[in-house]
């Protein structure tokens, strides 16, 4: 007779063994259900810096459409010449390599081979490249825009908006300006009343002022002075007190009930720090309680 010990380990190892292999109801073996673990997300996309602003200005000279920063410092700049059919990319980020001439500029798979001043860019800072204007230019800048120089990189960039960009290709492939005609003799009888102060006629060159950061201009024409800004276009034509003071010259009056002042005196190489052009004159700007600066040149230039 068995043992209720010996009964006990018997019944033990069948449960055992039933219990190591799931069977369905008639007793035939069920493959265990597989669970697949769900694939990983994709990282998204890095986004594009937010603060940044495209800003388009045209000074006679050359068109430059350029990136700025939150603090409104240029991060690349694309200039056309209004003379020619060259065009520039200055990146003040890069740093100048002696043996690399190659800056590849574009968007998506448009981009665009420039050449590289090696020595750098004294005067806007970082890298300037130039090339012929591309039959292309719209699609170079139609998506998130990039620029490459050796190893480095800048961008992609958010895409200009779509107006701003048009206007810039526009003006990139408009024809020069032809050449200002000579000024006629001047007609003392005939003269401007911008020309007439206390009752003499002001011997005054006909001048223009401009300014970046924010953007303004003036048309001096004698004692008048038109002065615009992004949101007057047009501008604003002001009656002022001209005089010669120091070895410069000076135009005081008033804007909307505040004191208007602007100052201009002689400074060979003023740069606007938009543009690669070199102004005569510097400029110094009271208006609206601020104090802005520039350069200015003969009008007509």
């Amino acid at each position: 007779m068995r043992s209720p010990t010996t009964i006990h380990l018997a019944a033990a190892v069948l449960l055992a063994g039933c219990a190591g292999e799931p069977q369905d109801p008639r007793g035939n073996a069920v493959e265990p259900e597989t669970v697949t673990a769900p694939a990983p997300a994709k990282a998204p996309a890095p986004a594009m810096p937010a603060a940044a602003t495209w800003r388009l200005q045209t000074n006679g000279a050359e068109t430059v459409l350029a990136l700025l920063d939150a603090r409104q410092t240029p991060v690349i700049r694309i200039l056309c010449p209004a003379r020619g059919d060259t065009m520039l990319v200055n990146v003040p980020a890069f740093r100048p390599i002696g043996s690399e001439e190659r800056l590849s500029f574009g968007s998506g798979g448009s981009v665009a081979a420039l050449v590289a001043d090696v020595k750098g860019d004294p005067q806007r800072g970082g890298v300037t490249a130039s090339g012929a204007v591309k039959a292309e230019l719209a699609s170079l800048i139609a998506g998130p825009v990039s620029a490459s120089y050796g190893a480095q990189t800048s961008g992609p960039h958010a895409a200009p908006p779509a107006a701003t960009a048009t206007a810039f290709v526009a003006a990139c492939r408009a024809p020069a300006p032809p050449a200002p005609a000579a000024a006629p003799a001047r007609n003392p009888a005939a003269a401007s009343p911008c020309l007439i102060q206390d009752g003499r006629q002001l011997d005054v060159a006909a001048l223009r002022a401009v300014g970046t950061e924010p953007f303004w201009n003036a048309r001096i024409e004698g004692r008048c002075v038109t002065y615009s800004h992004p949101e007057d276009q047009a501008g604003t034509r002001l009656w002022t007190r001209y005089e010669r003071r120091g070895g410069g010259e000076i135009w005081t009056g008033a804007l909307n009930g505040r004191r208007f002042v602007l100052r201009l005196r002689p400074a060979p190489g003023c740069s606007d720090g938009m543009s690669d052009r070199r102004y005569p004159l510097a400029a110094e700007l009271e208006v609206s309680g601020e104090r802005r600066s520039g350069c200015a040149e003969a009008a007509g230039r």
